[in-house]
């Protein structure tokens, strides 16, 4: 008898599945947050992991504002 069944694999399968869906929010969301310049939110979102829940809540709240831009072309020194 197989000692790794069908419903381990389902349950290995769901727990990636899980991790990908939470890595990507959160990156998503410390991404944004740090083009914002916001440090409060990058260190909140970067200490608390809530399976995307969070990562989601912030980039539903920020929306609408736009990141910003920052001109390169001052810090060249050719």
């Amino acid at each position: 008898m197989n000692t790794f069944g069908q419903f381990e694999t389902t349950v290995i399968l769901l727990i990636i599945i899980l991790v990908v869906w939470d890595l990507v929010w959160t990156m998503i969301s410390l991404w944004k947050s740090a083009r914002r310049d916001q440090m409060v939110w990058f260190i909140f979102l970067a200490i608390i992991n809530s399976a995307g829940i969070l990562p989601i809540i912030y980039l539903l709240i920020h929306k609408g504002q736009p990141e910003k831009v920052v001109d390169k072309s001052a810090s060249d020194f050719a």
